[in-house]
């Protein structure tokens, strides 16, 4: 004789979760951790249908050494953060990010970018030529222009919050 099982119907515990946004903020903290820049830790994800396309951090192009080796000609000479970036060696998370998805051959049009710091100028037109319709980013960047662009090509901008 089989011996009944007691269910009770007690719901269960509560699962902490984050949120998407969350989630996809931590994952680029996590991919900033890859950077070579010595000025900055950037990480960028893009995704679309909460899948993850592509990802990018800041740093020197393939097969080129890194500014820890070389050092940083804008630190050598005192430009300060959101100027002169022409004269860097690196990219940034965002740039590597969107090469990261033509190179594999990876659409990201109407996707979202998260990203640990807010875009620059050069990354903005990078963005919005390829069609990211939101942009959800955490720290700040001096580069008003970029905010502007963004906003004037109707990409929705959202400034994440820590908790």
């Amino acid at each position: 004789m089989r011996k009944k099982l007691n269910i009770e119907n007690k719901k269960s515990a509560a699962i902490s979760r984050p949120s998407w946004d969350e989630y996809f903020m931590q994952l680029a903290h996590l991919i900033a951790t890859r950077a070579t820049c010595t000025r900055r830790k950037v990480g960028a994800v893009v995704v679309k249908n909460k899948r993850i396309l592509a990802t990018g951090y800041n740093g020197t192009p393939s097969g080129v050494r890194h500014c820890s080796e070389t050092g940083c000609l804008r630190e050598k000479l005192g430009v300060p953060s959101g100027e002169r970036q022409e004269i860097c060696r690196g990219l940034h998370g965002e740039q590597n990010a969107i090469i990261q998805a033509a190179t594999s051959g990876t659409s990201i049009k109407e996707s979202v970018l998260y990203c640990t710091t807010q875009p620059c100028v050069t990354c903005a037109k990078m963005i919005i030529n390829a069609g990211i319709t939101r942009v959800t980013y955490e720290g700040v960047y001096p580069d008003k222009l970029a905010l502007e662009m963004l906003k004037e090509a109707g990409i929705k901008l959202i400034r994440f919050k820590c908790k």
